[in-house]
């Protein structure tokens, strides 16, 4: 009897350390499980894991890393409790730069931290659609506009100014020069700005005068009254002309007493003191004139355009005269030739 119940207290002996080794396994094991956070863009779930390393936990949720796949802690890292881990897949693009369109990838969904992602550096002037803190929809397209400024110099004509003064001292019609014009020359600095390479405005930044314009300066005549022996007359144009002089000798005319048309002008009058002839191209017919010596000698005076001649062309007036001696007298002279009103 004594000796059943020194066997038995053993037997509690053996049961109570197995009892207390299995409690002190279980605690380790309970001890060894670690709570951890799984963001799979931005799809968060909680799991308990008694894996020992990320790589064992992702592989029994099932989780699996492609290509380009971001996670942000290393795989072989041990499991710690409370852990976050945070994974982000590769997402589609278009990227347009230009007339270039290219299908990229990348983890991230705001433009800048895309282009970075792709090593896309943008200078000062460049610029984006949508904008760099923007974000851009799983598929969109990001554009992205290169600027570029470019300062080019030119040379350019100024050109010169036009001056009319109007002067009673010279006759109506008559313009005078008194000054040359000559176009100046400036330097001109204009910033073209291209985007994508395309030119889409210039503007004029600078501009340096090299040599000054100089005006044309001219006088125009507004004078249209003849002071004669008739008191003051209008007139609307003065002409300096070449004056000749004929008669009824056949020597001025051709013509001989008896022929047809001899002493008759070719408007039809008789030919006369004060009928004239004229180049009809310059001087209508049938035009009341008045004719201005310029060498100091008596006016022919009041005069009309009856007659025209072979050699009268342009500006050219032949003067008719009684006689042989009166022409000869005259003989070619300037004179100026008022075309009245």
């Amino acid at each position: 009897m004594e000796e059943f119940s020194v066997i038995k207290a053993n037997h509690f002996k053996i049961l109570t350390v197995l009892t207390i080794a299995a409690s002190l396994s279980l605690g380790a094991y309970i001890y060894t499980a670690k709570e951890v956070s799984i963001s799979v863009d931005d799809d968060t779930r909680e799991v308990i894991s008694y894996d020992n390393t990320v790589e064992e936990l992702l592989k029994a949720e099932g989780i699996t890393l492609n290509k380009g796949t971001y996670i942000n802690v290393p795989l072989d890292i041990k499991l710690e409790d409370n852990m976050n881990i945070i994974i982000k897949t590769p997402k589609p693009y278009t990227l347009t730069i230009g007339d270039t369109q290219t299908k990229v990838e990348s983890v991230h969904v705001k433009v800048n931290d895309i282009l970075k992602d792709l090593d896309i550096k943008l200078e000062e002037k460049d610029y984006t659609y949508p904008e760099l803190n923007d974000e851009v929809a799983i598929g969109g397209e990001i554009k992205v506009i290169k600027v570029k400024e470019v300062v080019e110099e030119t040379k350019e004509v100024i050109p010169h100014e036009n001056i009319v003064n109007n002067s009673n001292k010279l006759d109506i019609g008559v313009v005078k020069v008194v000054q040359e014009g000559k176009d100046g020359l400036k330097n001109v600095k204009i910033k073209k700005v291209f985007e994508n390479d395309k030119l889409v405005s210039e503007n004029v930044i600078e501009e340096e005068t090299i040599e000054k314009p100089i005006p044309k300066i001219v006088e125009k005549g507004t004078k249209n009254r003849l002071a004669s022996s008739r008191g003051s007359t209008r007139y609307k144009k003065a002409i300096t002309m070449t004056a000749t002089a004929y008669d009824l000798s056949y020597e001025s005319c051709g013509k001989r007493p008896g022929d047809k048309y001899y002493g008759i002008t070719a408007s039809g009058t008789k030919a006369r003191v004060g009928a004239v002839a004229v180049d009809p191209k310059v001087i209508p017919l049938g035009t009341k004139l008045y004719v201005e010596s310029l060498d100091g000698t008596k006016d022919y005076g009041f005069c009309t355009a009856e007659d025209t001649g072979g050699a009268i062309k342009n500006n050219r007036i032949d003067l008719f005269f009684n006689t042989a001696q009166e022409v000869k007298n005259f003989g070619r002279r300037k004179v100026k030739v008022y075309i009245l009103e």
